[in-house]
């Protein structure tokens, strides 16, 4: 019965996290004339990814022009705004074959106004490039986001007039170097006229869009864009926990010059079909229209809502947020995250003292479980980080551009290999063989840590974690886990071991912590109902809420970790154990009966070979592509 439960419930978690990060169905030409419509947003993207347009070629001279007319067209008060590129720029744009000297050295940016009913008020501006790097068409980057903007430009208008005036931007040698982005806020006279700044882009070809970074001090722009984001199609992906990480990463867009001049606002993009980025088969055909979709909607909910609003958001404390399953948005203040982890201990702790009267439970036993959980957590990123490197070298795109795009149409492929890899060491700890064959685990895991430091390179964080996942498959005076007991230890122990990086997250990071606050909130409710229905953990009826659980709380952690592994699945795929072992937290009292053991055990081996085959594959699937030559 556990067995079933298992994957039943996986399955079914598997199924919805399908569902829910699909792009909703793009509107035809004829929509109505108040929404936006991927369909109409077509027309432009394929008179301005005709070609590739880099900076300086004539190819851009004719966008640059057609775009203008479009503007005119619009009715906004059109312009035209050149400055110096970089010496950086200059040399890139050169390196990769273009010619700066056609462009005079110089980014020419686009800039309409849209008059509101208070032209006094501070403006609202929508922002896109329009160049490309050398090679790509660009349907994607940046082509969907500036046809976007001309379709909500036009619905916006459909809507009655608005309180501010509109100021729409599409900038020049954003692939250079965010040239005309720096051009307009560095001296242009509407810069300081710009109350909030809502920025399209896109890293690859399709996939649902993510708002994934707004301004600094940002909670009433969030709470206006939670409240936006509920017309869009297809809702919203968003997370602080996204918005956290990028503004720690070396990564910029044009909304990295207005957000550094304390203007707020919103960023949106879509990453998926990643072998699109910056390729040659970045066209219009290949070009996903859902995502159009969803990027256009979103940008023009959140744009209509701050030119009606009767004030822009002001600067507050950053919330913590987060989608459910792209349909609801939630979001609450960083302090509120002490509050829900005091409950989950409360909740936590009756189910430990109705499991400790009614299965014997002890303290030992629980202990153990979180051990299990330390193990298949630096295990997972060893094994991660090892069966990864079979897909190709670790490579950033700074040092090795050919390898970045080369690996980016391998991701897929490593992807599928990373989640069977891991499944398979999921089964392992659900059937105890780090407890009852601890040589084998943990002369495994000393090999795998051998590969990915000598293939890989050294790094004294993967070191330090295999030594950690070695030491505990060794460790001495562990306990067969096949009884009620256990199952509610290795349940306990894992729910204790993520409260605790829970709390230490809370206080480091509030707006990141969700990821283990949320989630051990949920499975401490969910052993609490079952301690009730059933202390003994034995009948299907008290496993039920577990099975639920794992339903619900895996998807929307499977759709956090497709988002994540799309993002640094190249270099640090070993974020998606972390992932893993909290869909694990839900779905740790399904462990199988002894009875089922072996039989896991082959499911593990087989997971293990496709994963690995998988990885091996990516080489001969997805080979070298004839891409742009990169552009930091």
């Amino acid at each position: 019965m556990r067995l079933a439960l298992l994957f039943g419930s996986l399955t079914l978690a598997f199924l919805l996290v399908v569902w829910t990060t699909q792009t909703p169905k793009p509107r035809p030409a004829d929509a109505p004339a108040v929404a936006f419509s991927a369909g109409r947003a077509m027309i432009d993207i394929q008179q301005i990814a005709r070609a590739p347009h880099p900076v300086g070629s004539p190819e851009h001279a004719r966008v640059r022009a057609y775009l203008n007319d479009r503007l005119t067209q619009l009715g906004l008060q059109v312009s035209e705004q050149a400055g110096p590129l970089s010496p950086a720029s200059v040399k890139r744009l050169e390196r990769a074959g273009g010619d700066p000297g056609a462009a005079d050295n110089q980014a020419v940016n686009l800039i309409g106004v849209l008059p509101g009913k208070d032209r006094e008020q501070p403006a609202v501006m929508l922002m896109a490039h329009y160049d490309t790097v050398v090679g790509s068409p660009g349907a994607a980057d940046d082509s969907a986001g500036v046809s976007a903007i001309l379709e909500a430009v036009r619905a916006i208008q459909a809507r009655g007039p608005a309180e501010r005036d509109l100021v729409v931007l599409l900038t020049d040698a954003e692939e250079l170097g965010l040239d005309g982005a720096r051009v307009f806020f560095g001296g242009h006279p509407l810069r300081d006229r710009i109350g909030a700044v809502v920025n399209l882009e896109a890293r690859g070809g399709g996939g649902r869009a993510a708002m994934f970074e707004t301004g600094r001090e940002a909670g009433p722009t969030v709470q206006l864009f939670r409240r936006a984001a509920a017309k869009a199609d297809g809702g919203t992906t968003a997370t602080s926990i996204a918005a956290f990480m990028y503004e720690r990463m070396p990564n910029g867009t044009d909304f990295t010059v207005p957000k550094d001049r304390g203007i707020g606002g919103l960023n949106l993009a879509f990453i998926g079909r990643p072998d699109q980025y910056h390729a040659a088969n970045a066209t219009p055909a290949n070009l996903d229209q859902g995502a159009v979709q969803h990027l256009g909607s979103q940008a023009l909910e959140a744009a209509d809502a701050l030119l009606r609003a009767p004030s822009l958001p002001g600067r507050d404390e950053n919330l913590v947020y987060a989608d459910i399953f792209g349909r609801w948005m939630i979001a609450h203040k960083q302090a509120t995250g002490w509050v829900l982890l005091a409950l989950a201990a409360a909740l936590g702790g009756f189910a430990a003292w109705r499991a400790r009267r009614g299965a014997g439970l002890t303290a030992k036993q629980v202990g153990l479980g979180a051990l299990d959980g330390l193990w298949f957590l630096t295990g997972g990123v060893i094994l991660l980080q090892a069966t990864r490197l079979l897909a190709g070298p670790m490579s950033s795109r700074a040092a090795s551009p050919d390898v970045y795009y080369t690996l980016l149409r391998r991701l897929p492929w490593m992807e599928a290999g990373a989640v069977l890899a891991i499944v398979a060491l999921a089964l392992l700890l659900l059937t105890g063989a780090r407890r009852t064959r601890p040589r084998v685990t943990g002369g495994a895991l000393a090999v795998l840590t051998a590969v990915a430091l000598i293939v890989g390179g050294f790094s004294t964080v993967l070191l330090g974690l295999g030594v950690v996942a070695v030491g505990l498959s060794l460790w001495p005076g562990q306990e067969r886990p096949q009884d009620e007991r256990s199952a509610w230890g290795g349940w306990l122990g894992l729910i204790a071991l993520v409260f605790v990086f829970g709390c230490a997250l809370q206080g480091a990071a509030p707006e990141a912590a969700l990821l283990f606050v949320w989630p051990v909130l949920l499975t401490a409710t969910t052993a609490a109902l079952a301690a009730m229905i059933d202390p003994s953990l034995t009948r299907p009826l008290g496993l039920l809420p577990s099975a639920v659980t794992t339903v619900l709380g895996g998807a929307w952690l499977a759709g956090i970790g497709h988002f994540v592994f799309l993002g640094v699945g190249m270099d640090l795929p070993g974020a998606l154990a972390l992932v893993a072992l909290l869909v694990l937290l839900f779905a740790r009292p399904l462990g199988p009966e002894t009875r089922t053991a072996r039989l896991m055990l082959f499911a593990a081996a087989a997971c293990l070979i496709a994963g690995v085959g998988l990885n091996v594959s990516a080489q001969l699937l997805a080979p070298a592509p004839a891409v742009a030559e990169a552009l930091p």
